[in-house]
């Protein structure tokens, strides 16, 4: 069958779109997906995003990383999802949508998009992983998906591809597995950040859970304060805002653009 699609990006994060409120698409066939997300032979993306119906909220975010798998959600994929659902009607200017990891509320405004993703979880606040012959300090916490957070002297230096995979596949984290990100503070409001992203298998130009997660370790450890300014790989800077507590942190919000690249149509 031929499916229709748009191309979008948040902070260089790129998603492809589809429109499946027909609940159309062939979600059983998950090589196709992967042939569709492979960069040198398909369309070529960080994530596969389905607009479906919703019997609870405007519609429902179904996230497919591009090895064809399903995740729980994806941040920058979520403020692209809404100014998509927005323009073809699923959805007004303020919206809720289901995802696998809860419901989501988003706010479209003139390209920018602010959405409030669901209460963080499962922190675990200065950790220590082995990796080889070395140990690593790290937080944890879950966004919306688990993400490791290791601050670093120099973002430029490190072997991203070699750490984040060993901390990906780390024993600690089975058997699902962790993003992993790399932080650098740069101020008592900001924060610059590399991202090791699962079913990617490699960096990406940003992530907008891994943001969040980065800002809000960093505001728990006390060496931020909201509202933060996180630079990307991209080289955006996206705002994470939230409220924090004894216990943790309730409000969080993400906010950044969500920008069209081309529109096409694939066969699966």
């Amino acid at each position: 069958m031929k499916v229709k699609f748009t191309k979008m990006h948040g902070a260089g994060n790129d998603f492809i779109m589809i429109d499946d409120r027909a609940l159309e698409f062939p979600l059983e066939n998950r090589a196709g997906l992967a042939a569709i997300g492979a960069r040198h032979t398909g369309v070529g993306c960080d994530g596969i995003i389905l607009v479906q119906p919703s019997d609870t909220a405007d519609f429902r975010m179904r996230f497919f990383n591009p090895d064809g798998g399903e995740v729980e959600m994806c941040g920058n994929g979520a403020r692209c999802v809404a100014r998509f659902a927005r323009d073809i009607g699923a959805a007004g200017d303020q919206m809720a949508f289901d995802t696998v990891a809860g419901l989501l509320r988003a706010d479209v405004r003139a390209g920018e998009v602010t959405i409030n993703l669901t209460e963080p979880k499962d922190w675990r606040m200065d950790q220590t992983l082995r990796i080889g012959d070395d140990e690593y300090r790290y937080n944890f916490v879950n966004s919306g998906v688990p993400h490791v957070v290791i601050e670093v002297d120099d973002l430029q230096t490190i072997d991203l591809q070699r750490l984040g995979a060993a901390v990906r596949y780390h024993a600690d984290f089975a058997p699902a597995g962790t993003n992993a990100n790399f932080i650098r503070i740069t101020g008592p409001d900001s924060l610059e950040l590399r991202t090791y992203e699962r079913g990617v298998e490699g960096e990406t130009l940003a992530c907008g859970t891994g943001m969040a997660a980065c800002a809000l370790t960093a505001g728990r450890a006390g060496k931020v304060t909201a509202p933060v300014k996180v630079t990307c790989a991209f080289g955006d800077v996206l705002t994470i805002g939230y409220d924090m507590g004894d216990e943790g942190a309730g409000n969080v919000t993400l906010t950044g653009g969500a920008e069209y690249v081309f529109e096409g149509r694939f066969e699966i």
